[in-house]
Protein backbone atom coordinates (compact mmCIF):
# COMPACT_ATOMS: atom_id res chain seq x y z
CA UNK A 1 0.00 0.00 0.00
CA UNK A 2 1.43 3.55 -0.67
CA UNK A 3 1.14 6.07 1.41
CA UNK A 4 1.11 9.71 0.97
CA UNK A 5 1.96 11.90 3.46
CA UNK A 6 1.03 15.93 3.24
CA UNK A 7 3.44 18.51 4.35
CA UNK A 8 2.00 22.10 5.82
CA UNK A 9 2.23 23.91 3.16
CA UNK A 10 0.16 22.15 0.59
CA UNK A 11 -2.84 23.22 3.22
CA UNK A 12 -1.31 26.55 3.43
CA UNK A 13 -0.74 27.91 -0.32
CA UNK A 14 -3.56 30.14 -1.46
CA UNK A 15 -4.08 30.83 -5.39
CA UNK A 16 -3.55 34.57 -5.88
CA UNK A 17 -2.08 36.96 -8.44
CA UNK A 18 -0.38 40.09 -7.37
CA UNK A 19 -0.14 43.26 -8.93
CA UNK A 20 2.28 46.01 -7.84
CA UNK A 21 1.33 50.27 -8.37
CA UNK A 22 3.64 53.09 -8.46
CA UNK A 23 1.49 55.90 -7.34
CA UNK A 24 1.55 59.33 -5.99
CA UNK A 25 -2.02 59.24 -4.82
CA UNK A 26 -3.21 58.87 -1.40
CA UNK A 27 -5.41 55.29 -1.08
CA UNK A 28 -8.79 56.79 -0.99
CA UNK A 29 -8.21 58.34 -4.20
CA UNK A 30 -6.66 55.20 -5.92
CA UNK A 31 -9.41 53.48 -4.87
CA UNK A 32 -12.08 56.06 -6.57
CA UNK A 33 -9.96 55.78 -10.08
CA UNK A 34 -9.44 51.92 -9.64
CA UNK A 35 -13.15 51.68 -9.32
CA UNK A 36 -14.02 54.08 -12.01
CA UNK A 37 -11.88 52.28 -14.62
CA UNK A 38 -12.02 48.93 -13.89
CA UNK A 39 -15.75 48.54 -12.77
CA UNK A 40 -15.03 46.98 -9.44
CA UNK A 41 -16.67 48.53 -6.20
CA UNK A 42 -13.78 48.69 -3.98
CA UNK A 43 -14.07 50.16 -0.13
CA UNK A 44 -12.48 50.51 2.87
CA UNK A 45 -12.11 47.90 4.91
CA UNK A 46 -13.29 47.95 8.84
CA UNK A 47 -9.85 46.99 9.86
CA UNK A 48 -6.35 47.73 8.28
CA UNK A 49 -4.10 44.82 8.08
CA UNK A 50 -1.92 44.98 11.14
CA UNK A 51 1.00 43.23 11.91
CA UNK A 52 3.91 43.42 14.68
CA UNK A 53 7.57 41.94 14.12
CA UNK A 54 10.81 42.82 15.88
CA UNK A 55 9.72 45.57 17.90
CA UNK A 56 8.04 47.49 14.30
CA UNK A 57 4.07 47.60 14.22
CA UNK A 58 2.26 48.47 11.27
CA UNK A 59 -1.16 49.40 10.19
CA UNK A 60 -1.71 49.07 6.48
CA UNK A 61 -4.57 50.71 4.40
CA UNK A 62 -6.63 47.79 2.93
CA UNK A 63 -9.58 48.26 0.60
CA UNK A 64 -11.72 45.14 -0.32
CA UNK A 65 -14.21 43.79 -3.32
CA UNK A 66 -15.70 40.72 -3.94
CA UNK A 67 -17.39 39.53 -6.95
CA UNK A 68 -19.45 36.84 -6.50
CA UNK A 69 -19.95 36.64 -10.55
CA UNK A 70 -16.44 35.60 -11.32
CA UNK A 71 -15.91 34.04 -8.08
CA UNK A 72 -13.28 35.99 -6.74
CA UNK A 73 -12.21 39.16 -4.31
CA UNK A 74 -10.18 41.74 -4.96
CA UNK A 75 -7.80 43.80 -1.90
CA UNK A 76 -6.04 47.08 -2.59
CA UNK A 77 -3.17 47.07 -0.08
CA UNK A 78 -0.61 50.04 1.08
CA UNK A 79 2.91 49.14 0.80
CA UNK A 80 3.93 51.57 3.62
CA UNK A 81 2.91 52.88 7.20
CA UNK A 82 4.69 55.84 8.17
CA UNK A 83 4.46 56.62 12.21
CA UNK A 84 6.00 59.85 13.90
CA UNK A 85 8.10 59.00 16.67
CA UNK A 86 8.27 62.72 19.08
CA UNK A 87 11.06 63.02 21.34
CA UNK A 88 11.91 65.64 24.36
CA UNK A 89 14.80 66.14 24.81
CA UNK A 90 16.46 69.10 26.74
CA UNK A 91 13.08 70.90 25.96
CA UNK A 92 13.38 70.80 22.37
CA UNK A 93 10.74 69.07 20.40
CA UNK A 94 11.96 66.53 18.03
CA UNK A 95 10.13 64.51 15.25
CA UNK A 96 11.30 61.84 13.32
CA UNK A 97 9.50 59.37 10.77
CA UNK A 98 9.35 55.94 10.67
CA UNK A 99 8.77 54.06 7.73
CA UNK A 100 7.24 50.27 7.58
CA UNK A 101 6.64 48.23 4.42
CA UNK A 102 4.63 45.18 3.95
CA UNK A 103 6.72 43.41 1.94
CA UNK A 104 10.51 45.32 2.03
CA UNK A 105 11.95 43.83 -0.76
CA UNK A 106 9.64 45.94 -3.10
CA UNK A 107 10.16 49.23 -1.06
CA UNK A 108 9.03 51.33 -4.16
CA UNK A 109 5.89 49.84 -4.85
CA UNK A 110 3.46 51.90 -3.33
CA UNK A 111 0.47 49.73 -3.31
CA UNK A 112 -0.46 46.27 -4.21
CA UNK A 113 -3.29 44.42 -5.82
CA UNK A 114 -4.09 40.94 -4.30
CA UNK A 115 -6.46 39.04 -6.58
CA UNK A 116 -7.54 36.14 -4.55
CA UNK A 117 -8.82 33.06 -6.95
CA UNK A 118 -8.17 31.33 -10.10
CA UNK A 119 -7.12 33.91 -12.40
CA UNK A 120 -5.86 33.89 -15.78
CA UNK A 121 -3.39 35.42 -17.02
CA UNK A 122 -4.72 37.19 -19.86
CA UNK A 123 -7.17 38.87 -17.27
CA UNK A 124 -4.16 40.11 -15.12
CA UNK A 125 -2.29 41.39 -18.29
CA UNK A 126 -5.57 43.25 -19.17
CA UNK A 127 -6.31 44.81 -15.76
CA UNK A 128 -2.65 45.94 -15.56
CA UNK A 129 -3.26 47.58 -18.97
CA UNK A 130 -6.34 49.68 -17.73
CA UNK A 131 -4.70 50.63 -14.11
CA UNK A 132 -1.58 51.60 -16.72
CA UNK A 133 -4.18 53.73 -18.21
CA UNK A 134 -5.01 55.92 -15.79
CA UNK A 135 -2.97 59.54 -15.50
CA UNK A 136 -1.83 59.52 -11.85
CA UNK A 137 -0.67 55.97 -12.35
CA UNK A 138 3.15 55.88 -12.75
CA UNK A 139 3.34 52.71 -13.21
CA UNK A 140 2.08 49.32 -12.55
CA UNK A 141 2.92 45.63 -13.60
CA UNK A 142 2.17 41.80 -12.50
CA UNK A 143 4.33 40.52 -9.56
CA UNK A 144 5.63 36.94 -9.17
CA UNK A 145 4.43 36.09 -5.83
CA UNK A 146 7.18 33.22 -5.64
CA UNK A 147 9.74 35.53 -5.52
CA UNK A 148 9.05 37.56 -2.55
CA UNK A 149 10.67 36.77 0.62
CA UNK A 150 7.82 38.53 3.00
CA UNK A 151 4.73 36.44 1.27
CA UNK A 152 3.28 35.44 4.22
CA UNK A 153 2.29 39.13 5.04
CA UNK A 154 -0.45 38.83 2.02
CA UNK A 155 -1.83 35.49 3.44
CA UNK A 156 -5.20 37.14 5.41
Amino acid sequence: MQIHALGLEDFCEEEYSLIGIHTALEDYKLAYLLNKNLNTRLSKSPKDLEFESNQKKGSFSLYNFSSKKYDFEWFLIANSFKRENQTEPNELLLTTETKTYLIPEKKKVDFFIKISGEVGYEYVSETVNKIKSIEQIITCYSIDKNTLKSKDFLIF
